[in-house]
């Protein structure tokens, strides 16, 4: 098997071995991540209804480096989740280690207030 065929197969299996083990409540979402190589994505998501309640993006930030506006992400992500009454997160890193961007989310939706 081509390596990157295979990595690609073993990215995909994590993330579904990851995905089996969280879900996401009403009162506790899931702040799920995904990463890819310039920008972070996260958002909140009640799987009881299948449905998004916030998302965020680092996008607009464009002279920031990359771990810093993950971190100003998780902020404002954890600030929209006060606004909406929710204090506790279930963290779903998906197929990523939890280092580095992934980390930097998580650290600043701590310091907005969100549990994990």
């Amino acid at each position: 098997m081509k390596k990157i065929l295979k990595q690609n197969l073993n990215r995909t299996l994590r993330k579904a071995r990851s995905r089996a083990k969280f879900f996401g409540t009403a009162e506790r979402p899931r702040l799920s991540i995904f990463r890819s190589n310039k920008f972070i994505y996260a958002q909140l998501i009640n799987d009881v209804l299948g449905k998004t309640i916030a998302s965020i993006s680092t996008l607009s930030s464009k002279n920031q480096k990359k771990s810093e506006a993950a971190k100003m992400a998780g902020v404002n992500l954890g600030e929209i989740a006060k606004k909406l009454g929710i204090e506790k997160v279930v963290f779903h890193k998906g197929a990523y280690k939890y280092h580095g961007r992934v980390a930097a989310v998580a650290e600043g939706a701590r310091e907005a207030g969100l549990k994990f």
